[in-house]
């Protein structure tokens, strides 16, 4: 089983290495991670280098399509190689997914069409003005299309996904094998449970990452 993760720059990390993680666990299954080319791929925080082992085409048809997001997709979006690379893949995939802002992209390559979907929380209007019907649900699924939301919901869909493609067994194994058993310190996940001034200032740090981006763009440009 052939599990594409194209990367791109300015990806986030945790929405690459968490389904990754995840599942790199099922049997039989090869992860592989792809880029515009062969070489070093660098996060949207400039901190963390992946490699990417081969070209997006060099993967047409896997049997699973992960796409994930980063303030590097609002570049993705008029990029036709890339779009047209995952119309591909979406064609012959057992199931095409994507986390966080990774559904913007399949989202403009049209995979989404008229399809519920989600994304991270900021980025929910694009997500509708693309084409998608979007809603704040962390994991949806619509056939083989399935979409998590923010950064951390990859872990998510990729247990559901193992789940699919192996049963729960698998899928349940994988998850005491990374403990997955979240506890976390706060109840500040959402923009619904967040204060306002944590919303903002969440707003404010993601805005500053996408002009550098914007900016980074223009220069390579």
């Amino acid at each position: 089983m052939q599990i594409a993760i194209p990367l791109f720059d300015r990806f986030t990390a945790l929405d690459a290495i968490g389904p990754y993680q995840v599942l790199s666990g099922v049997p039989g299954a090869q992860v592989r991670f792809l880029g515009p080319e062969v070489g070093p791929v660098r996060a949207d925080n400039r901190m963390l280098t992946l490699l990417a082992g081969e070209r997006w085409e060099d993967l047409p048809e896997p049997d699973v399509l992960v796409v994930p997001g980063g303030v590097g997709t609002r570049m993705l979006l008029r990029d036709e190689r890339l779009l047209d690379w995952v119309r591909g893949a979406h064609e012959s995939s057992r199931y095409t997914t994507s986390v966080c802002t990774g559904a913007l992209v399949l989202a403009a390559a049209g995979v989404l069409d008229d399809l519920e979907a989600t994304t991270h929380w900021m980025e929910r209007e694009l997500l509708g003005e693309l084409g998608a019907r979007p809603t704040p649900r962390r994991v949806v699924e619509q056939g083989k299309v399935i979409t998590a939301a923010g950064v951390s919901a990859g872990i998510d869909m990729a247990l559901r996904l193992v789940e699919l493609l192996t049963g729960p067994e698998v899928a349940q194994a994988i998850q005491l094998g990374i403990e997955y058993d979240p506890q976390p310190p706060f109840d500040s996940g959402s923009p619904e449970k967040a204060s306002a001034e944590t919303v903002e200032l969440v707003r404010a740090v993601m805005g500053q990452l996408e002009v550098e981006a914007e900016t980074d763009a223009a220069t390579a440009g």
